[in-house]
């Protein structure tokens, strides 16, 4: 009951102080955030080791892994409302396990309730991108057809904009204006296009639309290209049920796992001692938290959508 009253106390005592400088707690994570990913000066020697860095691994690859989910999804002015529910996140997971007086918990329920948003912001993307490849598929199907008929890609996409929905027809819109305001120089305005949309398809279909201003002849070769976004629909279809499986399997798990503790209680309450007021016990419960997290993180890559690969 201490712990529980000197955690009230220190909210008041952070919100007291947050009121009485009148300093809105978004400013102040927004402040922080430009602060932690401000720019350092590099020297010479520090950019020709950034050209052999390693890539980035665990707490930094899931965060930038979710910073181009937003980028890739057109929202990467919400990073600080994310960054702010992570933090209110982490001071919930320390709240949490010092009300429980578990010492080993802190860290676990700390850094695993921060990656929430992130994780969850990269488990959204891949709806995204499932929806992203339906439109496409669409979108290149019919803008190559007009294409092939009309051999002038800028009427063709003009012909087919009303029929185009996002995220997609704000690309093609992009393109439009490119071609109708900024260029006439049609191979720039689509290499301009071509980093718009994640897929490894869509950039192939813009490279070889690009050949195609110089050889009229290899517009023929725009529709086995966007066959393979079709190819990659049914396969997904197919294994929609399979992909989804570990996601199932894991709150299963973790249903079983957790609904242990009420159970061991309920049987015998000296083994619900032993589990919650020894260190061993508080060892072993701090474990199987780390472990749920890190197979959550396991889950969301393993439901990504399956993609052509070149």
């Amino acid at each position: 009951m201490g712990t529980f009253f000197s955690i009230i106390s220190f909210i008041s005592f952070t919100a007291g102080c947050f009121i009485l400088i009148n300093l809105p707690f978004k400013d102040f994570t927004d402040n922080l955030i430009s602060l932690l990913n401000r720019e350092k000066r590099l020297s010479i020697r520090d950019k020709i080791n950034s050209l052999h860095k390693k890539p980035n691994k665990g707490i930094k690859k899931i965060i930038n892994e979710a910073k181009t989910a937003l980028k890739m999804m057109g929202k990467e002015k919400e990073i600080g409302t994310v960054w702010m529910i992570s933090m209110v996140l982490f001071i919930v997971g320390v709240i949490f396990s010092l009300s429980v007086n578990n010492i080993f918990l802190v860290p676990v329920m700390a850094v695993g309730l921060a990656m929430l948003p992130f994780i969850f912001i990269i488990f959204t993307s891949i709806s995204y991108q499932r929806q992203t490849n339906e439109e496409l598929e669409s979108a290149l199907s019919t803008i190559s057809t007009s294409y092939i008929r009309n051999e002038n890609i800028t009427k063709a996409v003009e012909e087919n904009s009303e029929y185009l929905n996002p995220p997609v027809s704000e690309v093609f819109e992009f393109f439009l204006g490119q071609t109708k305001l900024i260029t006439s120089n049609t191979k720039m305005a689509i290499e301009n296009m071509k980093p718009k949309i994640k897929s490894t398809v869509f950039q192939e279909w813009c490279d070889t639309l690009i050949s195609c201003q110089d050889n009229k002849n290899l517009k023929n070769t725009l529709i086995p290209i966007t066959q393979k976004l079709s190819d990659e629909r049914v396969i997904s279809s197919e294994l929609n049920t399979m992909l989804y499986s570990p996601l199932k399997e894991w709150l299963m798990m973790m249903i079983i796992l957790f609904s242990n503790i009420p159970i061991i209680k309920a049987l015998n309450k000296d083994w619900y001692k032993i589990l919650v007021g020894t260190i061993w016990g508080k060892l072993v419960l701090a474990l199987c938290v780390l472990v749920t997290f890190i197979s959550l993180l396991g889950v969301v890559r393993h439901t990504r959508p399956i993609e052509y690969k070149a």
